[in-house]
């Protein structure tokens, strides 16, 4: 993680700092769905359990958008013995994104050139993601998962796994995700990155030699996320939101927003933010493979679909269409939360059904 120097810049990892559990990969060039090429990657993972003899017991976790490599940190309740990553009887394997701030190549890293990257950071797609997952799975020895999982962002790369690379894994699990970003999506995540472009200190994206970076305007852009990761109920609940007057508490929602804004600025990049968030307004399983309906009926893998009932960003009706559309599709798991889109982060028993119920079709 970062340290406070670097906070009024970045809440990036930088080389200076430790590494902690992290390891390192170089994994090469990436050919990226522009026509550009990311030269000389890193990829920064962390690994939990022991890799069978025969090498046939590795999880893949591919993390939602402000997730990274240490899934124990941020999806918690999910990994260790005994818990639904098993790491009695499983290899769990965790890499950071490209584009992403912990380690892996993205647009703090330091560019061939000695300089970071910033404004010059290529246009990442889902696509290339998962593509830098294959050929990091090559360079760490691991020729085939048996799942790969992941939430939001995370099930996004997961179904590109079992769309272009069904050989390499025996299923999915894809959780609160979608088949290809919806315009209120695209609408929201347009909104939070003009907040972060507007910040006077964003500097076109290069900013990392100034005294301070535009953590305001990654501030505003986390707290209108957040507010689409919850639900109304859950706010209204918790803020007092009954008509008993202004001295309910309800304005403390402003101090709450304010924490999680400051939160992220500790640990993560606007560039990346912006980056990341690109990656998803443009998803699209569909692009160049016949439309959504061509590239899901052409998954010839098993696939588990979880559903939030109250996920306003990624809405049930998104993850009924994966499971109606891919021929091994298991009947759809919905989950009851009253935590909207983060409920893949609190209703850990019910996600840890879904997981046992992934692992037991393979």
């Amino acid at each position: 993680m970062s340290n406070s120097i670097t906070t009024a810049v970045t809440g990036a990892w930088l080389e200076s700092h430790d590494p902690g559990d992290r390891k390192f990969v170089k994994i090469g060039f990436l050919l990226l769905e522009s026509g550009e090429t990311l030269p000389d990657i890193t990829i920064a993972y962390q690994t939990w359990g022991t890799l069978s003899a025969a090498k046939d017991n590795a999880i893949l976790i591919n993390h939602a958008m402000t997730g990274w490599s240490d899934v124990t940190s941020w999806w918690p309740n999910m990994v260790g013995p005994g818990l639904p990553f098993d790491t009695d009887k499983y290899f769990i394997v965790c890499p950071n994104v490209i584009g992403g701030c912990q380690g892996s190549t993205g647009p703090s890293s330091i560019a061939p050139d000695g300089k970071r990257y910033g404004s010059r950071f290529p246009v990442v797609t889902v696509r290339d993601m998962a593509a830098a997952e294959l050929l990091f799975s090559d360079a760490i020895g691991i020729k085939k998962y048996r799942l790969a999982v992941g939430p939001s962002l995370g099930g996004m790369r997961s179904l590109e796994w079992a769309i272009e690379y069904p050989d390499r894994v025996g299923a999915i699990c894809t959780i609160g995700s979608s088949a290809v970003a919806t315009g209120d999506q695209i609408g929201g995540f347009s909104v939070q990155i003009r907040a972060i472009k507007s910040d006077p200190n964003f500097n076109g994206g290069d900013y990392y030699e100034q005294a301070r970076g535009p953590i305001e305007g990654l501030g505003i852009a986390r707290r209108i996320a957040h507010l689409t990761y919850r639900t109304e109920s859950e706010m209204d609940v918790r803020f007092g939101g009954q008509m008993q007057g202004d001295d309910t508490g309800r304005y403390a929602v402003e101090s709450y927003l304010d924490h999680q804004a400051v939160k992220l600025a500790k640990r993560f990049d606007a560039n990346t933010y912006i980056s990341l968030t690109s990656a998803m307004a443009s998803h699209d399983v569909g692009r160049d493979r016949g439309g959504v309906v061509a590239a899901l009926e052409s998954i010839k893998i098993p696939v588990v679909v979880v559903s939030i009932d109250t996920d306003r960003l990624f809405p049930p009706r998104l993850q009924v269409e994966i499971a109606e559309l891919v021929p091994k599709a298991q009947p759809l798991i919905t989950i009851s939360s009253d935590f909207g889109h983060d409920g893949f982060l609190v209703e850990s028993e019910s996600v840890g059904a879904a997981i046992g119920q992934a692992l037991s079709i393979i």
